[in-house]
């Protein structure tokens, strides 16, 4: 113990604020673990599992661990978003969704339910083609920029982003958790013919097939974490950013039209994304 406790200590010290986010990430869907343990296949792996990650936390904070270890510490959180977005299928597995509430909303708002009415009243192939393939486009918008920040070592830009597109998507999976939304994906029919019959809409559906969180519409954490993204990569580059301003722009007309989320979903998303891109350039300052 007379070892272990200044190990601890020195790690704890030197934790980031991103690393704080993911601590408490971690800790709090812990205890939804322990709540819901009865009900929850394989629940002790998914402790397993945190208790790791926990771990993992302190590891990157290790002296001397070179330019790679630089990196793993600063990527680790990107990584660690495919197992956040996993597991939230099997915490929301059997519990009630909230749609119905979400789809009133909706109606009130838009006066209907765009998100099922629009592709139907206007089938265009084309604007099918370009907003599944904006759809798609959110994949490379966030996992690109940290990458190429990376290589160029713009470690605090790339703190930045990675901190806001963090922030987005943690606060949009702890209210997948409170307030399970399954979306008009699953609610409503889903489009077919010519309107899916397209390679954009095709990859779509093909990566989705692989694995789709249920419960996990409200707000859009597509839409949220490309716009912190965006966010991040204006600050760092002006010139990347104006690549990335399109997609980034179009992205939340994509997944109403093509019926991926209501339109709520993408204004709150849009909401979360702005607060959590001006939250991440204030983690780190803007100058590098």
């Amino acid at each position: 113990m007379s070892v272990i406790r200044p190990w601890l200590r020195n790690r704890v010290d030197q934790l980031r604020p991103v690393d704080w986010m993911v601590v408490v990430y971690v800790l709090a869907v812990t205890l939804l673990v322990a709540i819901r343990a009865p009900e929850l296949p394989g629940w002790p792996w998914l402790l397993l599992a945190h208790g790791l990650i926990l771990v993992l936390v302190l590891l990157v904070h290790t002296p001397g661990m070179g330019r790679t270890g630089v990196l793993l510490r600063e990527l680790y959180p990107i990584v660690l978003l495919a197992g956040f977005y996993s597991e939230l299928d099997v915490l929301n597995a059997g519990r009630p969704v909230y749609d119905a509430l979400v789809q009133q909303w909706e109606a009130t708002l838009f006066g209907g339910q765009p998100s099922r009415d629009w592709w139907r009243a206007m089938p265009h192939a084309a604007a099918s083609f370009l907003l599944h393939a904006t759809y798609f486009a959110y994949y490379p918008m966030i996992l690109v920029p940290a990458v190429w920040l990376a290589a160029r070592g713009r470690l605090p830009a790339l703190r930045r982003f990675v901190f806001g597109v963090m922030a987005a998507f943690i606060f949009c999976y702890l209210v997948f958790l409170i307030l399970p939304v399954a979306g008009p994906y699953y609610e409503f029919s889903r489009p077919t013919g010519s309107f899916v019959s397209n390679p954009a809409a095709r990859l779509v559906y093909a990566t989705l097939s692989q694995g789709s969180s249920y419960g996990a519409a409200f707000p859009s954490s597509h839409v949220a974490a490309t716009i912190a993204a965006l966010i991040g990569v204006w600050a760092a580059s002006r010139r990347a950013g104006m690549l990335m301003l399109a997609p980034a722009l179009l992205l939340p007309v994509a997944v109403v039209y093509c019926q991926m989320h209501y339109a709520v979903d993408a204004v709150s998303g849009v909401l979360v994304g702005v607060a959590a891109g001006w939250i991440g350039l204030k983690s780190e300052g803007r100058a590098d």
